[in-house]
C-alpha cells in the first residue's frame, strides 16, 4: 500500500493564523518547531505523538543541536525499539512558550524585537492547541496514540481530554492531572532565584549579551533535585567528598553531590532561555484538569474513546503513584479501558528517561494491543 514518505528531519510549521489562548489572547505567527521519524501509513493511521517535558524538546531522537548530545529519548524510540519507527510515524513539537525553535519570550514579536514578557501567559491546553495545529497541516485526523512522560504526560491527559477525537490511545507516564501544591513551591523558588539575578533586567536582557544566568543555574539545581531519589543520590554520591581527602572549612564544592549540581545548573544555562523557563513552569502550575471540567476529573474523560495507560515509579517523589491512581479512578468513572502499573527503580522521577527494561515492555505491550490499519 502507498505511503506517505516524510523525511526524518527537524522542520517549522508557520501558522497563518493566530493561536487561541486560554487567558485571552491570541498569539501571532506563532511556529511550531517539530521532528518526525518513521512513515506516515497512507491511511495516516499509524502516527504516535510524544510529548516532551519540561526542558525538553523535539529531538527524541537525533543529536540535541547545542549540547550534540544523543536524543532524550532515543532509547525509547527508533527501528526494532519500544516504539518502533518501522511501524509507526513518530512526530514530536516543541511546546510553544519553549526556547528550541517553537515560539516563545526569546522569540522576535511583530515590532522586530524579543517578546521577552511581554509574551502572553499560556497553559498546557495552550501548548496542546500548538500541536492540533501540526497535526492538522500534516493531515492526520486521529493519533495512533499520544505519549508523553511528565510534562508530556500532563499534553498527552490534555489531548486525549479536550480534544478527544484526536487519539484513539493514551500513555501517560510519571505524570498528573493536576500539579500540587509542592510542585508549585518548588517552581517558585527557581521562579524567585532567576527573577532576583540582577542580570534578568524584567525580562529584557536579551540585548545585553548576558541573561540571569546564575539565577537560572540555581533554578535548575533546586528542580533537579526533585527529579531523582533518596536512595539514587545515597547510592551514587552518599556523603563523599570531590577530589579531596579532607573537609576545606570553606563554600567550596566539598561533597560530590554539591559538584554534581553546580555542573548541572552551569551546563543547562548553555541550552535553555530564563525567560522560558519561567512560562514553562507557570504553565504546569496552573495545570488541573479537573478544574477545566467543573472540578470532577471524570468529566474531562467524558467525551474520550481511546484506550488509556499510566505508569508511575515508585521512587517518584514529584508526581507519584497516587497522582496516576486518581487518574486510573477518573477513567474508570467514565468507563474507559484504563491499565496501570507502579514500576520499580532507584532513579526518582526521572526514571521514564533512563535504562528500565520494564517500561520498555510496559510501552511495547500497550503500543501492541492494536494495529493500525496497515
Amino acid at each position: 500500500m502507498a505511503s506517505t514518505q516524510i523525511t526524518d528531519s527537524s522542520q517549522v510549521l508557520e501558522l497563518t493564523q493566530p493561536l487561541p489562548l486560554d487567558g485571552g489572547q491570541s498569539l501571532p505567527g506563532a511556529r511550531i518547531a517539530y521532528e518526525t521519524h518513521g512513515t506516515l501509513s497512507a491511511a495516516k493511521d499509524n502516527a504516535i505523538l510524544i510529548c516532551h517535558a519540561l526542558t525538553g524538546d523535539h529531538h527524541v531522537v537525533s543529536n540535541h543541536p547545542k549540547t550534540g548530545k544523543p536524543g532524550w529519548w532515543v532509547r525509547m524510540v527508533g527501528p526494532g525499539k519500544p516504539i518502533d519507527t518501522n511501524r509507526f510515524f513518530v512526530i514530536c513539537a516543541n511546546v510553544i512558550g519553549s526556547c528550541m525553535g517553537s515560539t516563545g519570550p526569546a522569540s522576535l514579536a511583530e515590532d522586530g524585537k524579543p517578546w521577552g514578557m511581554r509574551f502572553p501567559v499560556i497553559t498546557v491546553r495552550d501548548m496542546v492547541r500548538g500541536h492540533v495545529a501540526l497535526l492538522d497541516a500534516l493531515g492526520i485526523e486521529s493519533l495512533y496514540a499520544v505519549v508523553g512522560g511528565s510534562m508530556g504526560g500532563m499534553q498527552a491527559l490534555s489531548l486525549a481530554s479536550n480534544f478527544a477525537d484526536r487519539t484513539r490511545a493514551a500513555l501517560v507516564i510519571a505524570s498528573t492531572a493536576r500539579h500540587s501544591a509542592q510542585n508549585i513551591a518548588f517552581h517558585e523558588v527557581g521562579r524567585q532565584s532567576i527573577m532576583a539575578d540582577p542580570e534578568w533586567r524584567e525580562g529584557a536582557y536579551y540585548d545585553h549579551g548576558k541573561g540571569p544566568e546564575k539565577g537560572l543555574s540555581v533554578a535548575r539545581m533546586a528542580a533537579h533535585i526533585t527529579y531523582l531519589s533518596e536512595a539514587g543520590l545515597t547510592e551514587k554520591f552518599g556523603r563523599r567528598l570531590q577530589d579531596r581527602e579532607e573537609k576545606t572549612f570553606g563554600f567550596d564544592a566539598d561533597f560530590q553531590i554539591e559538584s554534581y549540581l553546580r555542573y548541572q545548573g552551569l551546563a543547562f544555562t548553555d541550552r535553555f532561555d530564563a525567560n522560558s523557563y519561567l512560562y514553562i513552569t507557570r504553565a504546569m502550575d496552573y495545570f488541573d484538569l479537573a478544574e477545566e471540567h467543573g472540578g470532577l476529573l471524570a468529566n474531562a474523560f467524558a467525551q474520550s474513546k481511546a484506550r488509556f495507560c499510566l505508569v508511575s515509579f515508585d521512587t517518584d517523589w514529584l508526581y507519584p503513584t497516587a497522582d496516576s491512581r486518581n487518574v486510573v479512578h477518573a477513567l474508570n468513572a467514565a468507563g474507559l479501558p484504563v491499565s496501570f502499573v507502579e514500576l520499580s527503580a532507584p532513579y526518582g522521577h526521572d526514571s521514564f528517561l533512563l535504562d528500565v527494561p520494564a517500561l520498555d515492555r510496559v510501552v511495547e505491550g500497550f503500543l501492541g494491543e492494536s494495529r493500525p490499519n496497515a
